[in-house]
């Protein structure tokens, strides 16, 4: 491990926390925000083939987002593990752990993407896609899926970087991925001059060649430049040992994670009862969610390397420091955002499609769902947070609270008695009762390592 890297572990623990969240903060919304153009500009350049292709590749977010949510679950256990170590200053340690972690996602990758193409007619049957869609989805999906198994391991091998402090990283490779993938969608989807015009299927492979890119350099990176991971299998003892520790808390992590597109998958086949342009709005606004809350995300991916460091070390005060301020700073945030939002909701909506039912649904959406992104921010930092103190059945309980017991039932009642607008109103409403729960289940948390803190001493 590259003395800049243990420079870097020293600093999470030693030095200022607010400069900390700074540093680390700052290259992941450069990062996130290319990386989230991807089914951003995807959709983009979709909604020219027309409202069918559109609501098409609706129907693929919530299939598509399972499989980021193992690599974003895995990534966090990879993250917690690696940081632990690196708190304790055990850099053998969190060398092997590293390396058992790729050979661990890149084997729980093959297995979800075996499954979901196996099933994939009944799934997206499931939700609710005529036939006339399923031969869009199938076209889209028969390339992302097997070219999938690439960002689990991108996503696992950006968390080890990342727990080594290094945030600029990551988000470069992610920035010249999401540029590299708007170069090549026009020219794969509409095909200029003698090359063939692929259509949706065109956007598949725009992203699988951009994911190839970004793999074949991380791995030199952490193999041969950085010597974060070993080009040696590890023995069979440390395969179990670290892989257990990494699976005890990623397994959770990726299935609070899998919350999410589940509850999508419900969300959007409530969504088709109101027919194909409401979903097809519902998709437009899905994908624009990622970059208003893209503060949000980028500091769930700051944030645990902090906290599993200061964790791994003693330091329980840095760690409520932290979240505290990560959260103070959100909630504000979120504010700006949804005011710049709703002032611009027609705009957006013209942006993504002339129909005029699809602008009028996405307008709906535009003015009351990021209402209550702020709470959804509490909810996403208090999971991350508690992932990195190693309590992932937590935050894995919080996240079938959510969407289960508050988000989509009451989502779901509102659509009922309010028709589309309800539909939105209570998944916000479901956002602000999950956030009040979160803040609590962390306090407690807290209390509880300050109690064990004093008892050991």
């Amino acid at each position: 491990m590259s003395a800049q890297y243990k420079k870097n572990s020293y600093n999470l623990v030693e030095g200022s926390i607010q400069k900390s969240l700074i540093r680390m903060t700052t290259p992941m919304i450069v990062g996130m925000l290319m990386l989230f153009t991807f089914s951003l500009v995807d959709t983009l350049f979709i909604s020219f083939l027309g409202t069918e292709s559109l609501t098409a590749i609706s129907f693929t977010f919530p299939v598509t987002f399972t499989i980021m949510s193992l690599a974003i679950g895995l990534g966090i256990g990879a993250s917690a593990v690696v940081g632990k170590y690196l708190g304790r200053s055990d850099f053998e340690k969190a060398k092997e752990a590293a390396t058992v972690i790729n050979y661990v996602s890149l084997g729980l990758a093959i297995i979800l993407v075996a499954i979901c193409w196996t099933f994939m007619n009944q799934i997206f049957g499931l939700m609710g896609a005529s036939e006339e869609l399923m031969v869009h989805i199938r076209r889209y999906m028969t390339v992302w899926f097997p070219g999938s198994v690439l960002v689990v391991s991108i996503m696992t091998a950006n968390s080890i970087l990342r727990a080594c402090g290094d945030t600029k990283t990551p988000s470069i490779l992610m920035a010249a991925a999401g540029l590299l993938n708007a170069i090549l969608d026009p020219i794969l989807i509409f095909g200029p001059g003698p090359l063939p015009a692929l259509g949706i299927q065109g956007a598949a492979w725009a992203t699988v060649l951009a994911w190839g890119s970004s793999y074949t350099f991380l791995m030199y990176l952490l193999v041969f430049k950085q010597e974060l991971v070993s080009a040696k299998l590890p023995s069979k003892a440390v395969m179990f040992s670290s892989g257990r520790e990494m699976l005890r808390i990623g397994v959770p992590a990726a299935g609070a994670n899998m919350m999410t597109p589940l509850a999508m998958g419900v969300m959007t086949a409530i969504a088709a009862s109101f027919g194909d342009t409401a979903v097809a709005a519902f998709g437009v606004g899905a994908r624009i969610e990622p970059i208003a809350t893209l503060i949000v995300l980028a500091m769930s991916s700051s944030l645990p390397p902090l906290i599993s460091q200061n964790y791994g070390a003693g330091r329980i005060d840095r760690v409520e420091e932290a979240y505290k301020m990560a959260i103070r700073f959100i909630i504000g945030w979120q504010m700006l955002v949804y005011v710049l939002l709703a002032l611009g909701a027609s705009l957006i909506a013209n942006v993504f499609s002339n129909d005029p039912a699809v602008i009028s649904t996405i307008r709906i959406f535009v003015w009351i769902l990021p209402i209550g992104y702020g709470m959804q921010g509490i909810i996403i930092l208090t999971n991350s947070s508690l992932n990195a103190m190693h309590r992932p059945m937590s935050a894995l309980y919080l996240s079938a609270m959510r969407f289960f017991i508050f988000y989509v039932p009451l989502a779901y009642i509102g659509s009922l008695f309010f028709g589309l607008a309800g539909f939105f109103a209570g998944a916000v409403c479901g956002n602000f009762l999950m956030a009040l729960i979160s803040w609590r289940s962390f306090r407690s948390a807290i209390k509880v390592e300050h109690q064990l803190a004093l008892d050991a001493a």
